[in-house]
């Protein structure tokens, strides 16, 4: 469980540095320049990534059970998931969708995170999913503080939106099919 929270702190940490404490960025990018900055920011990332997979499989070896659910709640789960895709590509698609949320890719991970904490109990998962709801919470709020930065994204377009939703949805059914069996271990039909 060390591991999982370790890499929660690391990941969600370093994710938090704009949000919370964006003198530090700045020197940070001052001192370092932007290119090393930003190496330094995705080496904290993906460590920080490689610690929450390790730790929370660790975790899954010896659940600790905190409550269950019923299991027509899956299926409620099914569909909370079935935005989140669409709104993480509109982050980066200028659009309707984008304008709408205004930080698509929070609402996506928020949602998530309730979709995965309506059907998963244990101490593990309360902390993984719950540990990137209160961040993606968190974060939102700081962003009410703070002038906006410009996020990397493709021109706008009319396009955009049916692209987030088209390519979403294909990775929701990617996903639903193949790639949370894959990787993450857990068959999600059948």
């Amino acid at each position: 469980m060390g591991i999982l929270i370790l890499g929660l702190i690391v990941f969600l940490g370093g994710h938090s540095i704009a949000a919370f404490t964006l003198r530090l960025r700045e020197r940070a990018v001052l001192t370092l320049g932007e290119g090393p900055w930003k190496g330094l920011y995705g080496l904290v990332a993906i460590i920080g990534f490689v610690l929450i997979v390790w730790g929370y499989g660790q975790a899954r070896l010896h659940p600790h059970l905190l409550y269950t659910t019923p299991y027509w709640m899956r299926h409620v789960t099914f569909l909370l998931m079935l935005p989140v895709f669409p709104m993480f590509l509109a982050a980066y698609l200028p659009g309707r969708i984008r304008t709408t949320l205004k930080h698509p890719m929070l609402v996506a991970v928020k949602t998530w995170a309730v979709a995965h904490l309506l059907v998963n109990g244990t101490l593990a998962d309360v902390l993984l999913f719950g540990g990137f709801l209160a961040w993606a919470v968190l974060v939102r709020i700081s962003l009410k503080r703070r002038a906006p930065r410009p996020v990397p994204s493709l021109p706008r377009s009319g396009w955009n939106d049916a692209i987030a939703v088209a390519g979403g949805l294909a990775f929701y059914l990617a996903f639903l099919f193949w790639l949370h069996p894959l990787l993450i271990g857990v068959p999600l039909i059948g």
